[in-house]
């Protein structure tokens, strides 16, 4: 069984982190979902705030590649 990339698990809690100042073991204790579910919806957030006609990728959180 392979599980989710520890890397991948870093940069949603980084990202959580940054956006929202909550606690690394609160972020932590999240299941992966959830933590998707949170950098989508600061992306969502930050891409109405900054929209500005340009071209900006789908989700500010991609920085680090699909998943």
């Amino acid at each position: 069984m392979t599980g989710y990339p520890i890397d991948k698990i870093y940069e949603e809690a980084g990202f959580i982190a940054y956006y929202l100042h909550w606690p690394h073991d609160e972020i932590m204790s999240m299941e992966h979902r959830e933590r998707r579910r949170w950098c989508d919806e600061i992306s969502r957030i930050n891409r109405n705030l900054n929209d500005d006609g340009g071209s900006k990728p789908e989700n500010v959180f991609d920085v680090f590649g699909k998943r």
